[in-house]
């Protein structure tokens, strides 16, 4: 792949933590919007929920995407906006890594939900996806 842009693979990790004593009510809020997901996002090519091994309440959304329309796609699934929601009860943190070049309008929409983000540019490499 001679070069990235918005119409190429990229990575996101969300790192969550979870309120005290909302463990198990966060992971079914997980399983239910992975599961959502899944059925409803082909462009949604990998989507993991990883717990953190020092941290029993830290948890890694790890997100690989077709192209920025995908993730377009994902932010405004009913399911998705829903999760978010209801993250504001059982969670109390929310970050957001960026693996891969993005488009503008990509960009803007990230930056529009107020989440510390991050977003590191692609400067070399391959993808086979």
């Amino acid at each position: 792949m001679a070069s990235f842009d918005k119409n190429t693979p990229f990575m996101l990790l969300a790192r969550i933590h979870v309120k005290p004593n909302c463990v198990e009510a966060y992971l079914e809020l997980a399983r239910a919007t992975d599961a959502a997901v899944q059925a409803s996002e082909p462009g949604m090519l990998h989507h993991t929920f990883d717990q953190d091994p020092d941290d029993p309440q830290a948890f890694v959304w790890s997100e690989l995407y077709a192209n920025d329309a995908a993730f377009a796609a994902h932010v405004s699934n009913p399911p998705v906006q829903e999760y978010l929601q209801k993250h504001a009860e059982l969670g109390d943190d929310f970050r957001v890594e960026v693996y891969g070049t993005v488009g503008d309008e990509c960009r803007t929409l990230m930056q529009s939900f107020g989440l510390p983000l991050k977003i590191f540019e692609t400067q070399l490499g391959y993808s086979r996806v």
